[in-house]
C-alpha cells in the first residue's frame, strides 16, 4: 500500500509525524528516507509533540540515537548519516532497541544495509522537482499490517 503527498510547510510536515504517532505501537520500525534538509527530524518532531515530549528535538547525527521513554513504549530516534559502512551497525551495539516495546524511527536506513529489521513503513521525503513549488514531497510505503494502520492514520489527517 502505497501514497503521495505535497506538504506545503513545516506544520504540514510536523502534522504526517502527529498522525503516525497515534497509530504507532510496539515493535514497529518507521524510516525516513531524503536527502539532508528534506525534513525527517521534522517528521520525528510531529511524532513526538503528538505523543507529549516538549523539550528540544534534534536529529541524532552526532550521537547514532536518541531515546525518548513515554509510559506505553519507548522511542528511539535514530540517524545512521555518519556511518561509513554496514559493519558499524554491530559493533555500535544497536540491535537491542528493536524490541516489542519500542518504537525505532531511522533516518538514513541505506547505510546499514539489510542489517536493519524491516521497517512497517517507509517515508521518503524529498525537495519538489518543479524549484518553484516550496514545501516537501512525501511517498508513503506501507509493508506489513502495522505500516497499513499508520499509513491509513495519515491519509485521513491529510
Amino acid at each position: 500500500m502505497s501514497q503521495r503527498f505535497h506538504l506545503a510547510d513545516v506544520a504540514a510536515t510536523e502534522s504526517v509525524g502527529a498522525a503516525l504517532a497515534r497509530a504507532l505501537r510496539g515493535g514497529m520500525v518507521v524510516t525516513l528516507h531524503g536527502d539532508l534538509g528534506a525534513g525527517k527530524t521534522t517528521v520525528v518532531r510531529g511524532v513526538l509533540r503528538a505523543l507529549g515530549f516538549t523539550g528540544p528535538v534534534k536529529s541524532p547525527t552526532y550521537t547514532l540515537v536518541e531515546h525518548y521513554p513515554f509510559s506505553r513504549l519507548y522511542f528511539y530516534h535514530f540517524d545512521f548519516y555518519r556511518f561509513a559502512d554496514p559493519s558499524e551497525w554491530e559493533t555500535a551495539g544497536l540491535a537491542e532497541c528493536f524490541r516489542d516495546d519500542s518504537v525505532c524511527v531511522v533516518e538514513w536506513p541505506e547505510r546499514i544495509g539489510s542489517l536493519l529489521p524491516p521497517p512497517d513503513l517507509a517515508l521518503t521525503l524529498a525537495h519538489p522537482v518543479d524549484a518553484r513549488r516550496s514545501g516537501r514531497d512525501l511517498a508513503l510505503h506501507a509493508r506489513t499490517e502495522a505500516g497499513e494502520r499508520c499509513l491509513r492514520a495519515i491519509v485521513a489527517a491529510t
